[in-house]
Formats: structure tokens, C-alpha cells, sequence
């Protein structure tokens, strides 16, 4: 089974990382016993449960690039920048 990143799960809601965690360990079980078939299936549930957690990440990182292109454009302008 292929884990998401920590900056992924970091972003889960506390449902979201139950539900992660118990699939990740269904999925382990099924590979020692050699269901591969089935462990395909889980993993397939692990990435679509894992998507909003992605966009969150995306969000934020969208947020950060705004933030760096307003300091930017402030001191392009000429503005005294504060720092937070």
C-alpha cells in the first residue's frame, strides 16, 4: 500500500484519518496474505478518499503565492511592508 504524503494527512479531518488509517491497515492484511487483487481496490478507496486533503494542500500553497506576489508588488510600489 503507497501512504500520501505527511503534508496530505496533515490536512485530513479527524474522520477522514480514520477512515485512512483503517483502509492502510486492510490493505496491509491483504498484501501478507497475498491479495494483491484486493489491495488494488483499497488503494484505489485511499486515493479517492485522500483528494479533498490534496486540494486543501493546493489551496493553501495558491494562498502562500498570493501573499508573496502582494509582499512583491509592495515593495516594487515602494510601500513600507510589515512584517507578520
Amino acid at each position: 500500500m503507497r501512504h500520501c504524503s505527511v503534508q496530505v494527512r496533515g490536512l485530513l479531518t479527524r474522520e477522514e484519518l480514520d477512515r485512512y488509517n483503517g483502509l492502510m491497515e486492510v490493505g496491509s492484511y491483504l498484501e501478507d496474505q497475498s491479495r494483491y487483487e484486493l489491495a488494488y481496490i483499497v488503494q484505489k478507496e485511499v486515493d479517492i478518499l485522500i483528494l479533498p486533503a490534496i486540494e486543501r494542500l493546493k489551496e493553501k500553497s495558491r494562498a502562500r503565492d498570493r501573499a508573496t506576489a502582494d509582499y512583491l508588488k509592495a515593495l516594487q510600489d515602494g510601500e513600507e511592508v510589515s512584517e507578520s
